[in-house]
């Protein structure tokens, strides 16, 4: 098992390289009679998309998705639904210099030691290129939690240390990086701009809310929701860490103020301060599910470096090619996506409880 295919009923393979023919998924469990078509995918690619603004990498592609099966007349068969998105612009000889070099950060040593072969363009199959299907198959999800009016939004909380202070879901798609404060969003640009100036990269946080989810999704032992959400968000190549409500905060405070009391409000039980972020005992509560994750500055870097030859020598190495100074504009709708996977997969499991 090489880990491609996520979730159990809503189950999606990924496969295909960054300087592949092209990449895709395959979803199975899809339910018959969803309105989808190009576009309602389309529109969540373009957010995640290369070369979308000064602040991202200068690859272009335009990440234009086709649907090879699935469909019939706008709507989705039941069958499984096949996506293809096409690699068009690799430029492959960038990474000729380092062929046989073990990058900082990266997964080049890793993966050869489990495999004993690597594709060493962009970082094949390890590449966070791979994401693009995820997003894709992201927005499949979206329209079956749409149904039900369960929506999914995610921002860039923190850039370079800077936060956002506000919360304005209304402006995330008007700033270059997905910060739901223009004020804040202003100040993370300069700073991504100034790191890529020196030859460097910064990291961030993304915090995602997911309203109107209804309670009972999720399982009281090993598939707990909020570690499966942590699977699938620990799963992006970049993420190295995740919270839900009050996280890491909580360790600091006394159990009478994270407890969190309850009440009840038009005839449903909510809890004071959604501390627990929406999930109580590994189950949704019905309150807005809201978490952080960390995400790492972007390895490749233009600086030099040291790095280490499969032979075991140490050499100095200059990454060539082109790479995002910052990844948080571009992981916001992967967020997304790895969200709704869960939930839509959680949503059909239920059918088969209740």
């Amino acid at each position: 098992m090489a880990g491609n295919t996520f979730g159990n009923i809503f189950k999606v393979t990924t496969f295909g390289e960054s300087h592949g023919v092209a990449i895709g998924c395959v979803i199975d469990g899809v339910p018959p009679g969803i309105a989808l078509s190009p576009e309602d995918i389309q529109k969540d690619l373009d957010r995640r998309k290369p070369g979308q603004s000064e602040v991202t990498t200068p690859r272009q592609e335009s990440d234009t998705v086709e649907i090879l099966s699935g469909v019939f007349e706008g709507l989705t068969t039941g069958t499984p639904l096949a996506l293809l998105i096409r690699n068009k612009d690799h430029q492959s000889t960038d990474y000729d210099n380092i062929k046989n070099v073990f990058r900082p950060g990266h997964a080049d040593y890793t993966f050869l030691q489990k495999f004993g072969l690597r594709d060493h363009r962009g970082g094949g199959r390890s590449s966070g290129r791979e994401t693009a299907a995820r997003v894709a198959a992201g927005a499949v999800a979206k329209k079956i939690l749409a149904v039900k009016g369960i929506r999914i939004t995610a921002y860039s909380l923190v850039i370079a240390g800077i936060k956002a202070e506000h919360i304005d879901l209304t402006v995330i798609e008007k700033n270059i990086v997905r910060a739901p404060d223009l004020t804040a969003a202003d100040q993370m640009i300069s700073a991504i701009i100034a790191a890529r100036a020196n030859g460097d990269s910064v990291g961030g946080v993304i915090e995602a809310v997911i309203e109107n989810i209804p309670a009972g999704l999720g399982d009281p032992v090993f598939d707990k929701l909020d570690a499966k959400l942590a699977h699938a968000i620990m799963s992006i190549g970049a993420v190295k860490g995740i919270e839900f409500g009050a996280g890491f905060a909580a360790a600091l405070t006394r159990g009478s103020v994270n407890n969190d009391q309850i009440t009840v409000n038009n005839n449903a039980v909510v809890s004071r301060a959604n501390l627990a972020g929406g999930i109580a005992g590994g189950i949704s509560n019905g309150e807005p599910v809201v978490f952080r994750c960390a995400v790492k500055p972007t390895s490749s870097i233009s600086l030099h470096q040291t790095a280490a030859t499969q032979d075991l020598a140490l050499t100095d190495i200059t990454i060539k090619g082109r790479h995002d100074p910052c990844l948080c504009p571009r992981i916001v709708p992967v967020v997304e996506a790895m969200a709704a996977l869960v939930i839509a997969d959680c949503i059909l499991i239920q059918k088969t409880i209740r």
